[in-house]
Parts: C-alpha cells; structure tokens; sequence
C-alpha cells in the first residue's frame, strides 16, 4: 500500500474529510487530495502534523506499513507440540498475535482428549468437522457431532472430548480476545 492510500484509509476511519483534515493539519483541501492520489510528497514535518491531527505519529503510522496477510496456506500451519496424547492441533494462521482470533485445527484420535482449560477472558467458537465431541463447561457434558458448532465465553472450564472409540473428531476452533 502506498503512502497516499493509508492516509487516506486513517483519515476515512477518522471520520473526517479531507477539508476537515487540511483545517487541523494547517495545510490546503488541495494538498491533502494531492498526498492522498500520490501526486506529491510531503515534508517530514508536515507529514508529522497531518498524522497528529489524525491522532498517530510517525512511528505508529509506519510501523504497519506492510501488505495486510490474507491467504495463509495449509503447510504455513504451526503445530502445537505440547497437547495431550491423541490430541494433533495446528494455528490456522501466522502473526495471531496481533488478531483477535485464534483459530486452531484440531484433531482427536479415538477417546482422546484435551486438558481441562480454566477461568480466562475471551470467547471461543468451535465447529465439528468430522466425528462427535463431547464439550465440558463446568462440569456440564454438551455431546456434538459432524456440523455442530459451540460458542462460549471462556469464563468456565472447559475441554473437548472424543467419545468413540474408532473413529477420530477433527474440529475448527476459534479463541476470540
């Protein structure tokens, strides 16, 4: 994305137009057209005081300035190691430090289970791919199975369950902050 484009996209979520921004940042409606098309650049300084009526800053505004990831394909996948036996999990998605989600790839083998999960913030969202699960809030079983989903607000322990013996639960579940 070029300098220009995000200008414009900060001074759209601001709500501001750009005649509103040119009176705050002291510069002219023409000017701030110009910035926001790529049709000139501005000075250092002028490029502080348009980002500080935007409420931003230099450091701030750049340090984001990379193209926003949107595919992430199945051999990015980072597998969790430290899981119970019979219980294969892998984060959908790389940088979900900086997401609000944390969608996760689970797959139980046959009466496997994950460990009890306690009290934290967040919600989470589970959809049943393959087989039946067992979910435990509290001490309340909740039995699903191929295209249910569950959703909670993590504030209850929790932990999945696969109750069969044969055949293995594969799920999609997603940790919202």
């Amino acid at each position: 994305m070029q300098l220009g484009e995000k200008l414009r996209r900060l001074r759209l979520s601001r709500g501001l137009t750009q005649e509103e921004l040119a009176t705050r940042a002291d510069v002219t409606r023409s000017f701030i057209s110009q910035l926001e098309t790529n049709k000139t650049s501005p000075s250092l300084d002028t490029l502080e005081k348009i980002l500080r009526a935007l409420g931003s800053d230099l450091r701030r505004f750049f340090s984001d300035f990379k193209e926003e990831k949107v595919i992430f394909k199945k051999e990015e996948r980072v597998p969790i190691y430290d899981e119970p036996e019979g219980v294969h999990s892998q984060i959908l998605m790389t940088d979900v430090e900086t997401k609000k989600i944390d969608p996760l790839y689970v797959v139980l083998e046959p009466e496997a289970e994950t460990e009890e999960e306690g009290y934290h913030e967040g919600e989470e969202f589970g959809f049943v791919i393959e087989g039946k699960i067992e979910l435990w809030l509290d001490d309340t079983k909740h039995k699903l199975e191929a295209g249910d989903c569950f959703y909670y607000k993590a504030d209850k322990k929790h932990k999945v369950r696969n109750p069969d013996k044969k055949k293995k639960a594969v799920i999609l579940w997603i940790e919202i902050d």
